[in-house]
């Protein structure tokens, strides 16, 4: 008899650099739209890749909108909940000891991220922020799943990407990765099972992707 052979997770480019430059031009003029001039500005991006794209939107408010360069800062965090070697259920957060006791109470705050899934993470990094009083806090991010679980939205969004379950959506942002771009992952399907005398085979569900 012979061994079915696993297939390979399929990726395919989803959005390539220039697109993705768009995205974030559209994304800034959304946010400059909503400034008030009475009050400072940060971007607050969560690492990684919501760190490096804070920082070109910073760029873009700037230099496209005519905005004061606005506070740049970054919060680090990692969700425990699928590691089972660790004992931390929850999302822990990190950040510099320069960032601790700050007063953001004249700030408006924009949290960026690369993408909304679930909002697990994004619940406790809200409430993290609320510590710091910020005068206004809002949420950008560059995609977003459509899967929240939780009454969570941002307040601007790049793309509305809508992926199979178990897909993944694989943002790429420098300085991490060469080039600006966005991938979708399909893992692979589990082997398909030999037909055996009266009963049919059975097939994996098929995935898909879709943007609106």
């Amino acid at each position: 008899m012979s061994t079915p052979t696993a297939p390979a997770a399929s990726r395919c480019v989803l959005f390539e650099a220039a697109e993705l430059e768009s995205v974030l031009d559209t994304m800034a003029a959304r946010m400059a739209a909503g400034w008030g001039p009475t009050r400072s500005l940060a971007l607050l991006g969560l690492l990684r890749r919501g760190a490096p794209l804070a920082e070109r939107l910073a760029q873009r408010l700037v230099q496209h909108h005519g905005l004061p360069p606005p506070l740049r800062l970054d919060l680090d965090v990692k969700r425990y909940a699928d590691d089972l070697r660790l004992l931390y259920p929850d999302t822990h957060l990190g950040e510099h000891e320069g960032l601790r006791g700050l007063d953001l109470s004249q700030h408006r705050v924009w949290l960026v991220d690369d993408v909304l899934y679930t909002g697990h993470s994004l619940l406790r990094v809200l409430g993290h922020l609320a510590a710091w009083h910020p005068a206004e806090l809002r949420v950008a991010v560059w995609v977003d799943r459509c899967v929240a679980r939780l009454p969570l939205h941002a307040d601007v969004v790049g793309l509305h990407l809508q992926m199979g379950a178990q897909s993944v959506v694989d943002c790429q942002v420098p300085p991490y990765e060469p080039a600006l771009r966005i991938d979708g992952v399909r893992p692979a399907a589990e082997p398909e099972p030999e037909a055996q005398p009266g009963r049919a085979a059975t097939r994996a569900p098929s995935l898909s992707a879709g943007g609106g």
